[in-house]
């Protein structure tokens, strides 16, 4: 086995949940391609990189793509996200550096989650994670974009009694009645110049670095930690499977 390749544990997850109705000519060893895709996400090599023991670098492709496009990788990381601890919940953003080599895209394309910020052109990568610091909820935007505006559709995982652990960025009335109306408190750590400041507990807030923790195991995969893909499409699916190698790898570990 190489360096980036699954584990049996890991193949005995993954391999229950690929899709089974095969037309045509036999699929090549889905084990075999998912290793070759694996490896180019945690080198950041070009795909045609990708060394030969994987097979044509073009069926590692073809299949990455096919597949985003039949939503699988998103149904993967959903499968293996439902073991989350879901009674603390913490929610932050990561910019992404843009490589010169995506930031080609076709104008009709559109701009692709691309934006400007301090950093020059990057992507903002938003994440909800549980109490593990393990991804239930990803999103990607321009580097510009607001996190607190962003995050409108990613709460959906909190329900009464869960807390939600978020910085200055999420502080807004908006996002804490809408935790109240749910049963769920908004932990969040309030503005400086708010008048009326709402209950806020640093103890628990100290938890909140699972969150950054994830960031920074995210951008192991060095395809993630640099944007190459033009394809914001693209870019979120390498998130989604990187993501999903970060749970497989906690629950080996706890095993």
């Amino acid at each position: 086995m190489a360096r980036f390749d699954l584990t049996d544990f890991e193949w005995s997850v993954i391999q229950p949940l690929l899709p089974t109705k095969v037309r045509g000519v036999k699929r090549v060893d889905d084990r075999r391609v998912l290793n070759g895709i694996f490896w180019r996400l945690r080198t950041g090599a070009p795909w045609a990189d990708i060394p030969q023991r994987y097979g044509p670098h073009t069926t590692c492709v073809n299949r990455f793509n096919r597949w985003r496009r039949a939503g699988v990788w998103a149904r993967l990381l959903e499968a293996v996200s439902k073991a989350y601890d879901g009674d603390i919940q913490m929610i932050d953003s990561s910019s992404i550096r843009v490589h010169q080599h995506a930031a080609n895209a076709k104008k009709e394309d559109g701009p692709g989650c691309m934006g400007r910020s301090r950093g020059g052109l990057t992507t903002k990568n938003h994440a909800l994670v549980d109490a593990d610091g393990l991804p239930i909820a990803l999103k990607l935007t321009p580097g510009q974009a607001h996190d607190g505006r962003s995050a409108e559709d990613m709460l959906a995982s909190l329900d009464a009694g869960d807390i939600l652990l978020a910085d200055r960025a999420y502080d807004s009335d908006a996002l804490r009645a809408e935790m109240a109306a749910r049963g769920a408190w908004a932990n969040i750590k309030p503005m400086p110049h708010r008048k009326q400041r709402p209950a806020f507990s640093a103890f628990l807030y100290r938890y909140r670095n699972l969150v950054e923790r994830f960031f920074n195991r995210l951008k192991h995969f060095r395809a993630i930690a640099t944007r190459y893909d033009k394809r914001d499409d693209n870019f979120l699916a390498s998130v989604q499977l990187a993501s999903i190698r970060i749970w497989l790898r906690h629950n080996e570990s706890v095993t």
